[in-house]
């Protein structure tokens, strides 16, 4: 093409380096011309034409490929492919032209292997399956071999050199490769742990304090797990560290049906005494335990007759307590309760006393999971059982404040004059 017109111009007079100048010249301004018409057309027409018909399909897979811009990617090819086979033309950089472009055409292949992964794990990502095993630390060691691949590849094209040749001397830099890649293959080892172990899923509510992390998991690729904290910060874990230390993982909270409550009231040890008859007469006009007085009274009756126990002295023979009637109000209380678990964990039961009372604890399960509800559930069981207290002969036990202080103060002060 160069020859013929620099044939040309010498025919009408000009001289031979001036003509084959700008032969040369004119060839290679053609080919720029036909790249950029060529980009001209595949963005600006095929483009359009094709977001036109993804925009009326129903289908999600041709959004995804869009979103990720594969489409977007491919209309790179076009300009080059025209530079490519019009290098023939240009015989003086033929063989240099040719290399980089090849070496071009390998890098957005590239590329758009990468958008169209990133686009399986998008429409992945829209099914339930994907909360238990999660693809996307796969497709990035995909994505890592094929950037190894493309640029062993590309360097081999633009050198001149066999891919082979450059393969074989990779051996000796196998120990500098496993220094660079070292979080990569260690994020590989976790990520298969950690998938085939089902030991953490997107969606998750993990808590790891080393991290401060506590929320939900909302991405798990390769190298990094993310959690958006409660207070919507994201924090960022090393997915091989789940592997090296321990976390928690609520799941098992979450699937079970019950969010656990455990939380005790201290009572005033001072404040336990044996039931009067009196005392006995008013716990039975409250609902939820009149049943139980009346059974436990005559089964007390029958036993201290069955023994001949002398009544008259409190500490012989079985009697009923506040703290015991107490413990029976609250269990009765929960039974009644319509957001406490009744098949789960069901227990109110007493802890070792200490200089702080005598703990009673509440260990049962709410039927409503969701973390406000919960909350609500809790403190509103706890709000009636402190009211409560008072009606069994019960004090509820709290360090001395400084209002305490002054209120005695206040008293023999008042006593002394």
């Amino acid at each position: 093409m160069v020859d013929t017109i620099a044939q040309w111009l010498i025919s009408e007079g000009l001289a031979e380096n001036i003509a084959g100048t700008i032969g040369w010249l004119a060839v290679a301004i053609g080919i720029l011309l036909l790249a950029w018409l060529s980009n001209v057309i595949a963005k600006q027409i095929l483009l359009r034409l094709v977001a036109f018909f993804i925009k009326r399909s129903k289908t999600r897979w041709d959004d995804a490929l869009q979103n990720r811009k594969v489409f977007v990617r491919f209309s790179h090819l076009a300009p080059i492919l025209v530079i490519y086979f019009g290098a023939a033309a240009l015989p003086s950089i033929h063989d240099v032209l040719e290399r980089v472009s090849i070496a071009y055409m390998y890098f957005m292949g590239m590329l758009i292997v990468y958008a169209f992964l990133n686009a399986v794990n998008d429409i992945y990502e829209e099914y339930d399956v994907s909360r238990e095993k999660p693809i996307k630390g796969y497709i990035q060691i995909v994505q890592i071999i094929l950037m190894l691949f493309i640029a062993i590849l590309i360097f081999a094209k633009l050198i001149g050199r066999s891919p082979v040749a450059l393969l074989t001397g990779l051996g000796a830099m196998t120990a500098i490769l496993l220094l660079v890649f070292k979080d990569t293959i260690l994020g590989l080892v976790a990520s298969l742990q950690l998938s085939f172990n089902d030991m953490v899923r997107r969606g998750d509510w993990i808590e790891m304090k080393k991290f401060g992390a506590d929320g939900d998991v909302i991405d798990v690729s390769l190298h990094t797990i993310k959690v958006q904290n409660w207070d919507k910060t994201i924090t960022s874990i090393p997915s091989y560290a789940l592997i090296s230390d321990s976390f928690k993982n609520w799941r098992g909270m979450s699937e079970s049906g019950g969010r656990r409550i455990k939380r005790s009231i201290n009572i005033d040890m001072n404040s336990i005494k044996f039931c009067t008859a009196e005392m006995i007469e008013r716990y039975k006009k409250i609902q939820y335990i009149t049943e139980y007085i009346d059974k436990k009274t005559a089964e007390i009756e029958q036993h201290n007759r069955q023994i001949r126990a002398d009544t008259t002295t409190l500490v012989n023979g079985r009697r009923l307590t506040n703290i015991g009637t107490f413990r029976a109000y609250v269990v009765a209380y929960l039974k009644n309760h319509p957001k406490i678990h009744q098949n789960m964990t069901f227990l109110v039961r007493q802890l070792q006393p200490s200089e702080h009372g005598l703990p009673i604890e509440i260990y049962v399960f709410s039927n409503d999971q969701a973390w406000a509800s919960y909350e609500a559930i809790q403190a509103d069981i706890f709000d009636h059982i402190l009211a409560v207290v008072p009606e069994f002969n019960l004090r509820v036990y709290q360090s001395p404040t400084g209002s305490d202080f002054a209120a005695l103060v206040e008293s023999r002060a008042a006593g002394k004059t």
